[in-house]
């Protein structure tokens, strides 16, 4: 049975109501398509009986929430609940900490790595949903009961698939495992937030001199600046390829800009003058060490690196875990590239926990073999 909760009263008693729960699900429903921050339109809560969707476009105190969510007697199950945790820190500042993430509990026991709501609720409980009203306009009201009925079943399965991946955990004796991967989650969500070496992510980065690299990260922190003030995709100023296209091309006056492709004459219009300034003020700009940005691996360490890729695969199928939960594609890219720049680097979720025992090694074995 679903409830609507559409006033600060209403929001309060159901807040009370719920105090004694030690487990909850919830999930948020959002709008991106035009701004820079997430357009919360929705809450869906529920104990594993109920279901009550919270109107947050009707409702202006939110404390009471704030304190159910962030109690310590409580835990929260979410599913890939990383979009949701930036969602309710910047619109609510509610930051929950007892975290079950389905997502996460399903790859550690083994169901599928990084599976989707609706293909994890298939696989375990036999049960299509229907997910078409994923991208519906959420901050129309009312709502559609096909919309209705959509944000019930998101958190309609969580409990039971909390008892579910639990009970695996626990005979696989992962529980352990999963606990580590949570701690690992808040340290990603705060990654999110920070766009300081964005730059390093734009593909052929590595193939600009060194001014046109410093002008490209000061490009984009005006950028990610300028979206943040406005309230705008960062797109809506300017793609990765003109920020990359002018970097390049490093040009002083407005007409030049015109020859970029894929910025708009009227973003141009409305930005050109800013940009321009930019590119200006980043000749003063401090140096970008060459280790910052990635560059591709050399033959040898790509060959290390398929060789290794290849031990772990192994690995994981005698230990019943995906692959990609051991050690992931772009890790071990900057762990050889850290030895092709003289020392070896192994992050912290690799020296430490329950990873150390099986990719340390590998990892280890075969770049001895390289001294050999």
């Amino acid at each position: 049975m679903s409830h609507w909760i559409a006033s600060n009263n209403d929001l309060k008693n159901l807040c009370d109501q719920l105090a004694g729960s030690e487990l909850l699900a919830l999930d948020t429903e959002f709008i991106r398509t035009d701004t820079y921050y997430p357009k919360i339109a929705l809450i869906q809560l529920s104990d594993g009986k109920d279901c009550w969707l919270i109107d947050v476009l009707a409702i202006d105190h939110f404390s009471a929430l704030k304190g159910l969510i962030e109690s310590p007697n409580n835990r929260i199950i979410f599913h890939a609940c990383a979009e949701d945790l930036e969602v309710l820190d910047h619109s609510l500042n509610i930051q929950p900490t007892g975290i079950f993430d389905t997502q996460i509990a399903a790859g550690i026991a083994n169901v599928g790595y990084s599976m989707g709501y609706a293909r994890l609720v298939g696989a375990l409980l036999d049960i299509e949903l229907d997910k078409q009203e994923t991208r519906s306009n959420w901050l129309a009201r009312p709502l559609t009961q096909r919309q209705i009925d959509y944000a019930v079943i998101d958190v309609l399965h969580l409990h039971t698939l909390h008892d579910m991946l639990s009970e695996m955990l626990d005979k696989q004796r992962r529980m352990a495992w999963f606990e580590e991967e949570i701690k690992t989650l808040f340290g990603l969500v705060t990654q999110r937030k920070s766009n300081q070496n964005y730059f390093v992510k734009f593909k052929g980065a590595w193939r600009l001199d060194a001014q046109s690299l410093v002008t490209l990260k000061v490009l984009c922190l005006w950028r990610e600046s300028t979206a943040k003030t406005k309230n705008v995709p960062k797109s809506r100023i300017a793609k990765d390829s003109v920020l990359m296209e002018v970097a390049r091309q490093m040009p002083e006056y407005k007409h030049q800009l015109h020859s970029i492709r894929d910025w708009h004459p009227v973003a141009i219009k409305r930005y050109g003058e800013a940009l321009l300034n930019q590119v200006k003020e980043s000749y003063d700009a401090p140096p970008i060490s060459a280790n910052e940005v990635p560059q591709p691996l050399s033959k040898m360490m790509s060959h290390v690196f398929k060789l290794i890729r290849q031990a772990l695969i192994e690995v994981a199928s005698e230990q019943n875990i995906p692959q990609e939960f051991l050690c992931n594609k772009r890790e071990l890219e900057a762990i050889l590239r850290s030895v092709e720049n003289g020392e070896l680097v192994l992050p912290n979720r690799i020296t430490q926990g329950w990873r150390e025992p099986w990719v340390k090694p590998v990892i280890e074995a075969e770049l001895k073999k390289l001294n050999e």
